[in-house]
């Protein structure tokens, strides 16, 4: 008989499953596409029918009706962010969403990088 302390382990954390449910086993994107962590989201014009959509994708298009970054997504699903990008793979090749990259390269500001510097050795 399970004790107090355990009673609440099930019922507190709702169904659970494995994140290789949701992507179907695959641990990467299919494509080589690279999702970086701010790199903005966005559902495309194309409709779908979202009947036949898994929680998780149907819950991605919701939230990319304005652009969000990747890690925001993440976070608001609660699911790991490699288990993310493969979903937005998955939906990037159906064209379920559009990708606005983030700028990539050099950060050249010195003014930015100098407050970063001082707010990391407030910390």
């Amino acid at each position: 008989m399970p004790s107090e302390d355990d009673s609440w382990m099930y019922e507190e954390a709702g169904p659970v499953s494995r994140p290789y449910t949701v992507t179907g086993g695959r641990t990467r994107p299919r494509g080589t596409r690279y999702f970086d962590l701010v790199d903005l989201i966005v559902s495309s014009a194309r409709q779908a029918d979202t009947t036949t959509f898994s929680p998780e994708r149907s819950r991605i298009l919701a939230l990319c009706r304005i652009p969000i970054s990747v890690a925001e997504l993440a976070a608001i699903i609660g699911l790991p962010l490699g288990v993310v990008r493969v979903l937005l793979d998955d939906m990037l090749h159906e064209n379920l969403i559009e990708v606005m990259e983030a700028p990539r390269g050099r950060v050249t500001d010195q003014g930015l990088l100098r407050k970063i510097l001082e707010g990391l050795q407030a910390l």
